[in-house]
């Protein structure tokens, strides 16, 4: 236990609530870019049985796996044939920013249910420390995390969602450019990852930012529940 505790980037007795916290947001993630893609008259994920919230078809072991011992990770992509869109880009576009718009709208919910079930003094009653902090980890986790991968999931670098945006906006010969070097932007965003200088500049911000927008939306909720 000793050994796993070394590994893990946080107490064992908190990773449920991390696991959970993931199958919910990547699911949804997922889950989104699948039925506004079907939506838009591309039925490929759809017919591979990708738009559900079954968290079990979006699972990816070894991302989940990353997530836990790195801090970063990744769900099954669900696959996307723009072909198929009536106006490729602009489809393309609202197909790709949909999965990231789902983890804010998770965090602004997570932060909402979090306000909503304190102010009712529900909680002053509980006088178990252990459920008392399983309440404080899983809202804190869930909501701090959705707005971690709402920002993640923007970067301009594959295979994140922020590169199909940019991909899809760009003029036709950038386009073609990007696709060029992207084998290159995939060992970028590799190096930002697992470099601590690289990533204190890059990731360090956002998990800062996910941390602002935590803080901001849970006071905003208390104020207007008169907390």
């Amino acid at each position: 236990m000793e050994f796993l505790e070394k590994i893990i980037l946080m107490p064992l007795e908190q990773l449920p609530f991390l696991l959970i916290t993931l199958l919910i947001a990547f699911t949804v993630h997922e889950f989104s870019h699948a039925y506004f893609a079907n939506k838009f008259g591309d039925p490929t994920a759809r017919l591979m049985g990708r738009m559900t919230l079954n968290p079990a078809v979006h699972f990816d072991f070894f991302g989940i796996l990353l997530m836990v011992l790195a801090g970063f990770g990744w769900a099954r992509p669900v696959p996307v044939n723009r072909d198929n869109f009536s106006r490729p880009r602009l489809m393309g576009v609202i197909v790709s920013a949909v999965g990231p718009i789902s983890n804010l709208l998770l965090g602004i919910l997570g932060a909402l249910i979090y306000a909503a079930i304190v102010s009712t003094g529900v909680m002053d009653s509980v006088t178990n420390e252990r459920v008392l902090k399983a309440f404080f980890w899983f809202f804190s986790m869930f909501i701090q995390l959705n707005f971690f991968l709402f920002l993640f999931n923007l970067i301009p670098l594959p295979p994140l969602d922020g590169y199909r945006i940019v991909e899809d906006l760009a003029p036709r010969p950038i386009r073609g450019k990007l696709q060029q070097y992207e084998q290159w932007s995939v060992f970028i965003f590799l190096l930002i990852l697992f470099i601590p200088g690289l990533r204190a500049y890059t990731i360090g911000p956002l998990q800062v930012w996910a941390g602002e927008l935590t803080n901001g939306f849970t006071q905003l909720f208390f104020r207007l529940f008169g907390v």
